[in-house]
């Protein structure tokens, strides 16, 4: 197979309080709320989309809102961390801005020549926030509570804690095309050959003596690498079956269609196409201010409206 992933889809998360949730996403770092949904093995609980202005792949945070859930518990077999790129003049900007809405942060070491802001969200999540001169192109929101100058540009990277990190770094570097292009220490980085793809970095961090992570409320449940089209990702699910993982059928997620499997160090992948896209069902200026639900579900949209909390959307003061 000729094809290479050029980066990350998406990144789904487990929170728990949706309107906390709501309030810390678009209210403090500025994303759109690109799509309200539910959960469709869970129809009774949301599913949140935050990206750009209209939900470009590599800038989509999504999360399942369980009111009430367990915290998880970090470790192996989980992503640790998600980052965001933001411009190189920056960081001042958003230490300042966290520090005044009273949120948990800090600036880390310089990271392969990068500076790093990491930060916690409502449930525990961890955020990063990386100054970087070359990000994907994204199509930044003019309605965003965060000026346009310090604004988030997609995700950056993922950094995914493994017992160890060989057998991952080769399922990203001979099936995906990958390449390995810096290290330090335990921290092993790896992007695809895309320079201008939002979230084209991996960075695999070898933990031996750490313990197996639990994922809940505050953790990262998957992420979704893109492809350009179904026939693509189906011949990913006929390369991936051959190298002897096991792939589940192609699942219809409205949005995009979606194929999962466990990679060798635990993690949850995804391989999510990048049509149809969020404007399949709502304008591109709302997306966000209606419940959408898909067909199957539209007979029980009363049902599921009384059981769903309300919301409120945070707006530009």
């Amino acid at each position: 197979m000729n094809s290479k992933i050029p980066g990350l889809h998406h990144v789904t998360a487990i929170a728990s309080d949706p309107q906390r949730n709501l309030d810390f996403y678009v209210g403090l770092l500025g994303l759109r709320f690109v799509k309200r949904t539910v959960n469709f093995d869970d129809p009774g609980t949301y599913h949140f989309y935050f990206g750009d202005r209209r939900g470009t792949p590599g800038t989509i945070l999504t999360f399942f809102p369980w009111p009430g859930a367990r915290r998880g518990i970090r470790g192996t077999g989980q992503v640790e961390a998600t980052a965001f790129a933001i411009p190189p003049n920056s960081i001042g900007f958003w230490l300042d801005r966290l520090k005044q809405q009273h949120v948990t942060a800090e600036k880390t070491p310089t990271r392969f020549g990068e500076e790093v802001i990491r930060l916690i969200d409502p449930d525990g999540l961890l955020i990063e926030l990386i100054a970087s001169s070359s990000h994907g192109q994204v199509d930044l929101w003019p309605d965003s509570p965060a000026p346009a100058e310090h604004a988030l540009h997609g995700f950056h990277s993922v950094s995914a804690a493994l017992e160890g990190y060989e057998r991952t770094a080769r399922l990203l570097t001979e099936s995906f095309g990958y390449r390995l292009i810096d290290e330090s220490g335990n921290r092993f980085r790896f992007a695809s050959s895309d320079d201008s793809a939002s979230g084209r970095i991996v960075d695999l961090l070898c933990l031996p003596d750490t313990g197996v992570g639990r994922v809940a409320a505050g953790s990262v449940h998957h992420i979704a690498f893109r492809a350009k089209d179904e026939a693509e990702q189906l011949k990913w699910r006929e390369q991936l079956v051959d190298l002897g993982y096991n792939v589940t059928p192609v699942i219809d997620r409205t949005y995009f269609h979606s194929i999962y499997f466990r990679e060798p160090g635990g993690v949850l992948f995804e391989i999510a196409t990048e049509p149809p896209g969020f404007t399949l069902d709502e304008k591109l200026e709302e997306l966000g201010t209606h419940l959408c639900l898909p067909p199957l579900m539209e007979s029980a949209r009363l049902q599921i409206e009384e059981i769903l909390p309300p919301i409120r959307v945070p707006t530009k003061s």
